[in-house]
């Protein structure tokens, strides 16, 4: 058990320490954090992969006194090292993904070009060694009696977390904040692209009952078709539909408890950072108008603790890294908040 007898949470952070400039180690803490490096399918800017360790060090910064949750750090939270086999598979395969992206573009056709078939099956099988990579580590975790929240990297590092989650846990529901459905099959050619991160959690995951999308901006006709021919599984609220509510005199509170009174008992926090305002994720991978301040995510959070509902994990996804770490001091924040959800839910 960690001692916290000499641990002043009001000075300041030891680099020595783990994440938040906390004391704890893998064995001592309740809460453990998965980094997963990995970028091979993003659209647009690069640097998700490497989003964890620039968190880590933007996290010393977070104050740990919260009077929404107070002291539920104490309970423990810990962020395992990226591993450095993985960030180096995604740095190749994104280059080959990068190659395969421009030949595609310029009007190439894939079945007249032997290098690049060889080059989306290569990737399409690092997706998957992926995946269970991702499974095999939460797993793991959940077998010693540990809380997981997964922090990517893109959005498809999250197919492995939620079939060990189904696993643990049995049916749930996702509350998915971000700009894009991610729905899109195969998308680019791409069997495990980010954009069709969702699609495949509720092709592969019965367990997934629910998927409740909240901020969409930005999608295809054949994601709409699929959430319309969905049967009810995909509630989506559109970013432009929430924002007319709130300029014809809805309030917050009211639209929050619509979106909540959607998600079965048991719910999965599923956190693309573009859902937020881009001003305060600039250099994410897809950067889209619009998009709530991070307080407005919180307080749909918070309604969800408040129902009684109870929140079994969360994935935090696509953060980027900047030059003044602006990006990663959002994520950081993101991250504290996510965590004391979390433990809040399950104490």
């Amino acid at each position: 058990m960690t001692d916290l007898s000499t641990f002043d949470p009001n000075a300041v952070s030891s680099p020595n320490n783990n994440i938040f400039g906390l004391p704890f180690t893998k064995e001592d803490a309740k809460l453990i954090i998965l980094p997963v490096p990995w970028e091979v399918t993003v659209s647009r800017h690069e640097g998700t992969a490497r989003a964890p360790e620039h968190i880590f060090r933007s996290s010393l910064l977070v104050e740990l006194f919260d009077t929404t949750f107070k002291d539920q750090w104490r309970k423990g939270y810990h962020m395992l090292e990226p591993d450095r086999k993985i960030l180096l598979k995604s740095d190749y395969l994104r280059k080959e993904a990068e190659l395969y992206i421009n030949y595609i573009t310029d009007g190439g056709v894939l079945t007249e070009n032997k290098f690049m078939c060889k080059t989306i099956r290569e990737i399409n099988e690092g997706s998957l060694m992926l995946n269970n990579w991702v499974h095999d580590n939460t797993k793991s975790l959940f077998a010693s009696d540990k809380l997981v929240g997964l922090l990517g990297g893109d959005l498809s590092t999250s197919i492995g977390y939620y079939k060990a989650l189904a696993s643990a846990q049995g049916e749930f529901g996702i509350l998915q904040i971000d700009a894009h459905c991610s729905l899109r099959k195969a998308y680019e050619g791409f069997c495990y692209s980010h954009a069709s991160a969702m699609y495949n959690a509720l092709e592969e995951i019965p367990s997934i009952k629910k998927l409740v999308q909240v901020g969409i901006r930005d999608f295809c006709e054949a994601e709409w078709d699929y959430i319309s021919d969905s049967n009810g599984r995909i509630k989506t609220f559109l970013d432009v539909s929430i924002k007319n509510k709130l300029a014809e005199g809805e309030n917050w509170k009211n639209i929050a408890d619509e979106i909540v009174d959607q998600l079965p008992d048991k719910v999965v926090l599923s956190y693309d950072i573009d859902g937020l305002d881009p001003k305060l994720c600039p250099n994410t991978s897809t950067p889209v108008y619009g998009g709530f301040e991070a307080a407005q995510v919180f307080y749909l959070f918070n309604r969800v603790l408040q129902s009684g509902r109870k929140i079994i994990g969360f994935n935090l996804n696509e953060i980027g890294i900047s030059r003044d770490e602006w990006d990663e001091k959002v994520g950081a924040r993101v991250l504290f908040d996510l965590c004391n959800l979390l433990m809040a839910s399950n104490s």
